[in-house]
């Protein structure tokens, strides 16, 4: 039975990932930085584990209890929303720990196993808002485009110990709550000069009928970690391949 880490599985598309890979009968130790039993079914399959992806010590202590793993998805991250201008700087940083250095960190932790067995699978999942600039995203979407240039050339650098490394592009999924959250944690990084922009924003995210759901994310996910002959950029959800494929989404 193969091994699957999850980070970030308490909710979205953690806790969807994890359900799928269950349901097809492999080992999932599901990562949540405040862990709950009630979110994922109940199985012996599953192993819940405290993981803060911004702690030294949590990230060790997640990889020991996990024993071998054969595929890491660093899945965890935060969203924020706002003018550059207006957004603090402590908040930018507090994105990159998550979404950046503390996938970098799980991966670290990770590669000597994988090295030494030569074998196994990294999954990062990153955002569609990488392909086509969005304002009031800019710190965000550079959290997210840093996860894609560190894939592409982990790819490449751990290619000769036949360590795979994908790359999961989702897309705006209202579902999960991601969106409402990073706009709560905006901070007041939305200025009255820039409420006319905002509306226009906002008024864009209503209006579109193609979204991402989380189930699209986990068949993507699902994908990276079992077909070798896939590429390394795999977009998920209907708004995601629509800006992959060159649409200009309405």
């Amino acid at each position: 039975m193969k091994t699957i880490l999850v980070t970030g599985c308490s909710s979205g598309f953690g806790r969807e990932i994890a359900r799928t890979f269950l349901e097809r009968n492999w080992r999932v130790v599901a990562g949540m930085r405040d862990p709950r039993a009630d979110v994922l079914p109940r199985s012996d399959h599953l192993r819940i584990v405290p993981l803060d992806v911004t702690v030294a010590e949590s990230i060790a202590r997640a990889v020991a209890v996990a024993g071998p793993v054969d595929v890491l998805v660093n899945n965890a991250g935060i969203g924020l929303l706002g003018a550059l201008e207006a957004v603090p700087m402590a908040s930018v940083r507090s994105l990159f720990e998550t979404n950046s250095f503390g996938s970098m960190a799980m991966t670290q932790a990770l590669l000597p196993h994988f090295r030494q067995r030569r074998g196994g699978v990294i999954v990062n999942v990153s955002s569609s808002v990488t392909l086509v600039p969005l304002p009031l995203l800019s710190a965000y979407t550079a959290s997210k485009a840093a996860m894609n240039a560190f894939s592409d050339c982990l790819a490449e650098e751990l290619a000769p110990f036949d360590v795979r490394v994908r790359l999961v592009l989702p897309g705006r999924a209202p579902e999960t709550g991601f969106g409402a959250a990073a706009r709560a944690r905006s901070e007041g990084g939305i200025p009255e000069s820039y409420a006319a922009l905002a509306q226009a924003v906002f008024a864009g995210w209503q209006r579109g009928t193609l979204v991402t759901r989380a189930a699209a994310v986990a068949e993507a996910v699902w994908r990276a970690a079992t077909d070798p002959a896939c590429p390394i950029r795999l977009p998920a959800g209907a708004d995601a391949e629509a800006l992959a494929a060159g649409a200009v989404l309405q």
